[in-house]
Formats: structure tokens, sequence, C-alpha cells
């Protein structure tokens, strides 16, 4: 089973760029879409639409509500999201390729 996004969510995940070094992933969703479980590497996201979602990942669930404009670093992980909120979301992801530190994470952080 594939846990990329592109792939568990084509519908959701696009992959706008990639090389040898990054991948950028367009995320656009609804008011309660879901996504399957998936992973990310260590991430930095965009958000170009505020939010309202829920994350669910290791039997844990986190509300994230996040303004447009706001830019975070999200450590590798692997999760499931719902926008529970009333607006679309619309997001760039940058996926770093290459490895990071063990530090580096911010577990069940702000992704979809």
């Amino acid at each position: 089973m594939s846990y990329d996004p592109a792939v568990t969510d084509p519908d959701l995940y696009k992959v706008v760029f990639e090389n040898d070094r990054v991948r950028v992933l367009e995320y656009r969703d609804r008011p309660g879409d879901r996504t399957h479980p998936h992973r990310h590497p260590d991430t930095v996201m965009y958000t170009l639409s505020s939010f309202r979602r829920r994350l669910t990942a290791e039997g844990r669930q986190v509300e994230v509500e996040l303004p447009a404009g706001q830019v975070r670093w999200v450590g590798a992980q692997e999760h499931a999201g719902e926008n529970i909120g009333h607006t679309e979301t619309h997001s760039l992801f940058i996926e770093l390729k290459e490895p990071g530190s063990q530090s580096a994470g911010d577990h069940l952080g702000p992704q979809s």
C-alpha cells in the first residue's frame, strides 16, 4: 500500500514541481473532504487559504486552524486529515528529499 499523498488522494494532492532535492505538492479540498492515511517527509507548508481541519495519527486527534499566508515547518509524519471548517483549503507543501535530524520533527503538525 502506498502512503504517497499524490497516490492515496490524487483528487486532492497534485505534484506541481519535483527534482532530486524537493517535491512541491498543491493541496485543495472542500468542507467535509477527508484524506486517506499518508506520509510526508520534512516539509515546509504555505497556506494559500485559511482552513480548519482535524488530523488523526497514532490514535490521537488534533484540530488545527490556520490563516492564509502562514509558512510553517512540519516534521516528517504519517496522518489522515479532514476539513472540518466552512472554507476550502488551498496549500502548498514543499517536501524535502534530504534526510533530516531526529530532533527536526514536529509530529502531528498542521498538515492535511
